[in-house]
């Protein structure tokens, strides 16, 4: 009888138990959503931007280290240089010889044009002569292709000359293209962002493309949701919203709608419940203000799950617990 006694006894205690939470869950549960306003989830995500090498080589310096803030074109690693250095000298070395060269080209060009000139005076006086009978037909014979010897010297020397300008051109883009390559192996921020990953450290050998660091735009912060279908399309581009990030219930995030799927799709697997994934979803776009985000900078993390309110009527009031609430700055 004690043992059958105890056992009432405890199930009345989780009885007691159980309704206590039931009302406790009652009262402390959120409001329904007026209408105008759909709830849905999702997971904070931030442009990512891979830092990478744009030739072979070795690296010889890493700048930054992993949470570290980076403004725009900052200088964040530097690759060997000393391969490009060489080959820079080379090419500088190549523009020298291949001027030089002209200026000797452009000489001969001027000795093959005297050249012709004087042909061309020699037989306009053999023509004279011949004609009061002072030289022979020979003469005038050997006159004439002097004149025309002269004259195919002359092109050859003008084309050299012409050729020798399109040789420097070639040098000149040859030293540029190398300069442009050692410039490109300073590496340096595309934009201001925070670094999330060092993904190669000094003295490794990456390919082209080799990935060194992983940073994230913080000024491009958004979740991305999924709206059912009828109130999707109600939905327009600037819509308000409100996010509330599980880390950080307390606060509550504005937002703003920035882009809207035109097809729907089944909501993936993240959505809370299995009925919901069942059914057919337009994806959203909900973005941070870059001005809001620089603000809180240090605070910024991607990858946060939370609860997204979005404003399908532009009317709707947002309920009290949804009213602006962010950290002081």
């Amino acid at each position: 009888m004690r043992v059958k006694w105890k056992s009432w006894l405890l199930v009345l205690v989780l009885a007691a138990a159980s309704a206590a939470g039931g009302v406790i869950w009652w009262r402390l549960r959120p409001p329904p959503m007026p209408p105008g306003i759909v709830q849905t989830n999702g997971r904070i995500e931030a442009t990512q931007i891979d830092i990478a090498t744009k030739l072979p080589g070795r690296i010889k310096d890493v700048l930054v280290n992993e949470g570290d803030f980076v403004e725009a074109n900052q200088l964040v690693a530097r690759m060997d240089t000393q391969t490009l250095a060489a080959e820079l000298r080379q090419a500088q070395a190549q523009v020298k010889e291949t001027r030089n060269a002209r200026q000797t080209a452009i000489a001969v060009m001027a000795q093959r044009n005297s050249e012709l000139t004087y042909a061309q005076n020699s037989l306009k006086r053999s023509e004279d002569l011949l004609e009061r009978g002072f030289v022979s037909p020979q003469k005038l014979d050997a006159d004439r292709m002097a004149q025309l010897t002269a004259a195919a010297a002359l092109v050859a020397a003008r084309s050299r000359v012409v050729e020798l300008e399109s040789a420097i051109e070639a040098a000149v883009a040859t030293v540029e293209r190398v300069k442009s390559d050692i410039d490109d192996s300073a590496l340096r921020a595309p934009r201001a962002g925070r670094i999330q990953y060092r993904l190669a450290e000094p003295g490794e050998v990456l390919p082209a493309g080799g990935k060194v660091l992983s940073m994230l735009d913080i000024s491009d912060v958004y979740m991305t949701v999924f709206v059912p279908e009828a109130p999707a399309g109600r939905l327009a581009i600037g819509a308000q919203a409100r996010l509330v990030l599980d880390a950080a219930p307390q606060y509550v995030v504005p937002a703003r709608v920035i882009f809207v799927a035109a097809d729907a799709q089944f909501t993936p697997k993240t959505v809370e419940t299995a009925s919901e994934r069942q059914k057919l979803a337009f994806r959203v776009k909900l973005q941070i203000d870059p001005d809001l985000l620089r603000k809180y900078r240090t605070q910024v993390k991607a990858g946060l799950p939370g609860m997204a309110y979005v404003q399908t009527d532009p009317s709707a009031p947002w309920p009290a617990n949804l009213e602006v609430r962010l950290p002081q700055s």
